[in-house]
């Protein structure tokens, strides 16, 4: 599904990252794993998802959304590529959650094109661990975001968005099986052509074990032959099984229910 770091997206959560951590494995890249990472550059970011995991998302979720008419809270909205599509399927109020300057600047813009979405959607830049709602949402949507939850900071995470969801409240979130990808050499994922500038992407993964893996992105502009500007970043992502998945969720608190494919849907019991 894309291009990103996990195969499935980029990271949305807030302070403690390494974006551009070149920290070397010690034995196991389990003792060296930060709490999180993000592999994304903002200016390719729009450019690139909408290739990416944009479409399958917009095509599968807003069955599992059908009932939703209250609240919902989006975390790592990002740019607002769903939070915009969000709004499109529900009547309900928003809450975007993206701590990333960066990336709120964008979504921010976005929403100013649209009256009615100013109106209804709040975007908030707290880091997820510390988001707090006035009232409980009815659902939960976190897009790409699992790829960058170092395991200790996911387990804590569960139990806050059950503290944020009303009772038999919706959480819905992107995952693949299959563990973390195996090391491979540099390759290109994607590239658009803007005027004469061509925005490319390349990853390696350096790195990997049972659950975490090191990857290095190259985010590349040239015209022509000439290369214009090259940005590096190389961090680590986490790709968790389906057992520590359902143990986890069931701990705080969740059952599952019907999702779609890589798509999970689970509701507070």
């Amino acid at each position: 599904m894309g291009w990103t770091a996990a195969g499935s997206g980029r990271l949305v959560l807030g302070a403690g990252g390494a974006a551009g951590m070149t920290t070397r494995s010690r034995t196991r890249l389990t003792n060296v794993r930060p709490a999180m990472t993000d592999f994304i550059s903002v200016p390719f970011y729009d450019l690139l998802q909408e290739n990416g995991h944009v479409p399958e998302i917009r095509k599968k979720l807003p069955p599992l959304l059908a009932g939703v008419r209250r609240s919902v809270l989006e975390i790592g909205a990002g740019t607002g590529l769903i939070t915009t599509s969000l709004a499109e399927w529900t009547p309900a109020e928003i809450f975007a959650l993206e701590p990333s300057a960066g990336m709120r600047a964008v979504l921010l813009s976005r929403l100013s094109s649209s009256p009615e979405l100013l109106e209804r959607v709040t975007v908030l830049a707290c880091d997820a661990l510390s988001v707090e709602l006035d009232e409980p949402a009815e659902a939960v949507v976190m897009i790409n975001v699992m790829y960058a939850l170092e395991p200790d900071y996911r387990q804590r995470l569960w139990p806050v968005l059950a503290a944020q969801l009303a009772p038999a409240g919706l959480l819905v979130f992107t995952w693949r099986t299959g563990g973390p990808p195996a090391p491979r050499p540099l390759q290109e994922l994607d590239s658009r052509q803007v005027g004469r500038h061509t925005y490319t992407v390349l990853s390696e993964i350096l790195e990997s074990d049972e659950e975490a893996f090191r990857a290095r992105y190259l985010y590349r502009v040239t015209d022509g032959k000439k290369v214009i500007s090259e940005e590096e970043i190389t961090g680590y992502a986490y790709r968790p099984v389906w057992e520590v998945i359902q143990r986890e969720l069931v701990s705080a608190g969740f059952t599952q229910a019907e999702g779609a494919e890589h798509l999970l849907a689970w509701r507070l019991a």
